[in-house]
This record gives C-alpha cells, sequence and structure tokens, in this order.
C-alpha cells in the first residue's frame, strides 16, 4: 500500500464527487435494492471500489513481496503470498474499526513502535532477498515445497500489518465512506471484501508479471542480479516507511 499522499488526495476528489452525486434524486428500485444489500449508498460504494483499485494499484512493499515472491516461486505457488497481504489488510482494517488505530494516532511510542518494526521486517525480507540461491527460476521450479505455504502466507501478512502507512492510510479515509447512522459491521465487511478483491486481481498481475516475465532471466548472473534488485527495493520501501510521519507529527 504505497503513495498514501496520493491515494488521500484521489480518494478525497472521488469522495467529493460522490457527495455531489448523493444531491441528485435516487427513486430507481436497483439502486435502492443495492444500496440495502451493500448496507452503504451505491454510490458511496462505487467511489470506494474506484479509490481501492487506485490504492491497490499504487507501488508500495507489498508490491515488491508479490513481485518478489512471483520471482522465487512462480506464479501458482507465489500467489499464495498474496494471501498474506489480504489479511495483513483486514488486520489494517480491523485495528481501524476496533479503535485501536486512535491510540497510534494519538501514541507516538505506540506509533513509533510499531513503524520500526514494519522497518526491521522490511529489511530482513531485503537481506534474505539479497542472499538468495542465484538459481534460475527454470531449475528451481521443480522444488515447490522447499517453502511452505503458510510461510509465504505469514510473511505477506507482516508486511501489510506491521505497515502504520497503512493504518493511516485506513484512518484518513475509510471513516468518510462509512455512515454512523447505519450498522457498522455489515459496512466494514463490505470495505474488507471490496479492498480484497480488488487487492487479489492487483497483486495476481504483479505475481504474474514477475513470474512470466524474469523467467527469462535464466542465467545465475542474471538471477543473482533480480535477487540482488528485488532485495534492495525491500530495503528502500523500509527507508521509505522509516522517514514516514503522523500528519500530526
Amino acid at each position: 500500500m504505497g503513495g498514501v499522499g496520493e491515494s488521500i488526495r484521489r480518494a478525497d476528489g472521488l469522495i467529493l464527487l460522490a457527495r455531489q452525486e448523493n444531491k441528485q434524486p435516487q427513486g430507481k428500485i436497483t439502486h435502492d435494492v443495492a444500496s440495502n444489500f451493500l448496507h452503504m449508498a451505491l454510490d458511496t460504494w462505487l467511489t470506494f471500489f474506484v479509490a481501492s483499485w487506485l490504492i491497490s494499484i499504487s507501488p508500495g512493499s507489498g508490491a515488491i513481496y508479490a513481485m518478489s515472491c512471483g520471482l522465487n516461486h512462480g506464479f501458482r505457488r507465489g500467489f499464495i503470498g498474496t494471501l498474506g497481504l489480504i489479511a495483513g489488510i483486514w488486520t489494517a482494517l480491523a485495528i481501524v474499526a476496533i479503535g485501536l488505530g486512535a491510540i497510534l494516532k494519538t501514541s507516538t511510542m505506540a506509533f513509533v513502535a510499531l513503524k520500526w518494526l514494519g522497518v526491521a521486517y522490511l529489511v530482513y525480507l531485503g537481506f534474505k532477498q539479497w542472499r538468495a540461491p542465484a538459481v534460475p527460476m527454470a531449475a528451481a521450479s521443480g522444488d515447490t515445497s522447499a517453502v511452505s505455504s503458510r510461510t509465504l502466507i505469514a510473511k505477506g501478512w507482516a508486511v501489510n500489518a506491521t505497515n502504520p502507512k497503512g493504518i493511516v492510510f485506513m484512518m484518513a479515509v475509510m471513516p468518510q465512506f462509512i455512515d454512523a447512522h447505519a450498522p457498522l459491521l455489515p459496512q466494514y465487511l463490505v470495505i474488507a471484501l471490496t479492498f480484497a478483491f480488488t487487492d487479489l486481481v492487483v497483486m495476481a498481475l504483479y505475481t504474474g508479471f514477475a513470474a512470466r516475465v524474469l523467467t527469462f532471466f535464466r542465467s545465475e548472473a542474471q538471477t543473482r542480479f533480480l535477487n540482488r534488485l528485488f532485495g534492495g527495493l525491500f530495503v528502500a520501501a523500509a527507508t521509505a516507511l522509516a522517514t514516514f510521519k503522523r500528519a500530526n507529527s
């Protein structure tokens, strides 16, 4: 979930457009049925749906992780890591929904602790990728059990769950799509499922790109270069996270 500032600006613009449209008469039966099913105004959900695509497409540590999974394990197995990324997003959503996000907003110690935990984890992933054996994917594809599905999912979860940027983004944008006078749980579920759908599609593209295109790098020297490239990208993401500050700090 990268490009937080730009994503927030885009989402705010979409929210303003939705509010203007919501002033227009809405007498269509299909609109009312859809709104009742979603537990939020259809225009609001469509706006959030578009915003979710922008959020998912924005490059960040999640995209880097998805591509590294595609590079190391191919598409079919590498895509399992995306399930962990989704779980991490849901964790951030849950943190905001139950109010723990307010603690991160007001407590400097809690915010800094989570931020540096995320930085350390991204550096760890970068180090592991940098030091990964220079085995071309074509040769490594036969050993698909070297890393368990549980490990791929856990690593993906940690990438997003330990990133306070995602939580800050949720706190800044998500409440603007929530109707406080309607049941909250169904609205949070709709938002969670919408995020999951768009992120699954986008991360599949990132994973597929790495698995498909990067298979042309067949020599050990080329594979070593890719390992170090993605290792460096993880460290770059860690550096960006280390410089991240709350809006009120």
